[in-house]
């Protein structure tokens, strides 16, 4: 299993929004708009929902997309739980951030109105834990006024702990909370939102 393009959602929003080619530097990820969150399942069946308070991304003109996760803006609701992550699991201090590039054909998307939806596959590569992998994820992207996009995974993906070499991470995460499992499997969801540059 594959992290999801949950990062790679916003590289299509772009292209959605207008009736022209995407310039560069035209489109923004609008950051306080959006939400990547992830599904912890510990003892069997308890299952918890974590964020990412800190995301950027953009689309050049070529449709070349990018999307950053800062790794330490993790947000479980627990502050020591935040720490642990942070130390343990994604290693902040050697990889800070997670990163999907993705080519992007921008024409298909071309001339929604606003309200009007897509759903549209997209393949990326992602960067996490020094790991670099190509992903997957069918999406729903929707225009919301003409200057804005909303990107959407069409359901859950699954990203798996052994993939980003992130199980040693689980187990110290694991002992540390005393727990009997954490689940190696993880639903990643994503709701982003792009936004277009009015000074172009």
């Amino acid at each position: 299993m594959r992290l999801p393009s949950l990062i790679a959602l916003p590289l299509l929003l772009i292209a959605t929004a207008c009736s022209e080619p995407v310039r560069g530097g035209d489109w923004q990820l609008d950051g306080a708009a959006s939400r990547l969150s992830f599904v912890s399942i510990k003892s069997g069946d308890i299952a918890e929902v974590h964020t990412f308070t800190r995301l950027s991304g953009s689309v050049s003109e070529g449709g070349a997309a990018e999307l950053v996760i800062d790794l330490d803006s993790v947000e479980t609701g627990i502050d020591i739980r935040n720490e642990r992550m942070r130390e343990h699991l994604f290693r902040t201090d050697q990889h800070p951030q997670a990163r999907l590039l993705a080519q992007i054909d921008l024409f298909p998307l071309i001339g929604l109105a606003p309200g009007e939806r897509v759903e549209q596959a997209i393949e990326g590569e992602l960067s996490l834990n020094g790991v670099v992998l190509p992903i997957e994820a069918d999406l729903v992207i929707t225009d919301l006024n003409g200057r804005e996009v909303l990107v959407q995974t069409r359901g859950p993906v699954l990203l798996h702990a052994d993939d980003f070499r992130l199980t040693p991470g689980l187990e110290t995460l694991r002992e540390l909370a005393g727990l009997p499992s954490i689940s190696p499997a993880v639903p990643v969801t994503a709701s982003l939102v792009f936004v277009r540059n009015e000074a172009n």
